[in-house]
């Protein structure tokens, strides 16, 4: 009975997702919202009847539009790491917080705000970027050997090694295709 309390206390609770986007489109606009959310539907002939359409299809841009409509339009406070790992209709939001005002959104404030994250992607994949280099090449061998063998089952031989393709060290990958 508590959760069920809990759960009405969520302002998404029997919002559907058209009011819930025309209230967002009121207050802040298509423009607003592509700057914030990068969400191509909101940059491209937007519309609330297409936007939808689109969202009902896409999880992860319905997700992201709900957490745009909590936090930022109704301004609740943070949610725990348990609360931020649920989909944004299923969180619990605490009895004594309520909704406040939409916050201030400027274009300004949201390329900033892009500029942040990419400096934050650029750092964790330099961390992390020779992991994904060693599967990246290792997805690019298995590509090129899977090239060898359909070209061996169709034509029941192999392509004739170029000159090129002999050098260890070639500038192209694709040198042993190309005539």
């Amino acid at each position: 009975m508590n959760d069920e309390i809990n759960y009405k206390n969520n302002p998404l609770h029997g919002l559907g997702l058209k009011n819930m986007l025309i209230e967002i489109v009121d207050h802040y606009g298509f423009e607003i919202l592509f700057a914030y959310l990068n969400i191509n539907c909101f940059k491209t002939n937007p519309s609330i009847e297409s936007s939808v359409k689109f969202l009902k299809k896409t999880d992860w841009a319905r997700e992201k539009v709900e957490v745009f409509y909590l936090y930022k339009f109704k301004s609740l406070p943070k949610v725990s790491s348990e609360q931020f790992s649920l989909p944004p209709r299923d969180r619990i939001v605490p009895e004594g917080q309520t909704a406040g005002q939409p916050a201030e959104l400027s274009l300004e404030d949201a390329e900033r705000l892009r500029e942040k994250q990419a400096t934050k992607s650029a750092a964790y994949s330099q961390k992390n970027g020779s992991r994904s280099q060693r599967s990246f090449a290792a997805r690019s061998d298995s590509h090129s050997s899977s090239l060898d063998d359909n070209h061996t089952r169709k034509s029941g031989h192999k392509p004739p090694a170029s000159p090129s393709s002999s050098v260890e060290g070639s500038p192209s990958p694709w040198a042993k295709w190309k005539k």
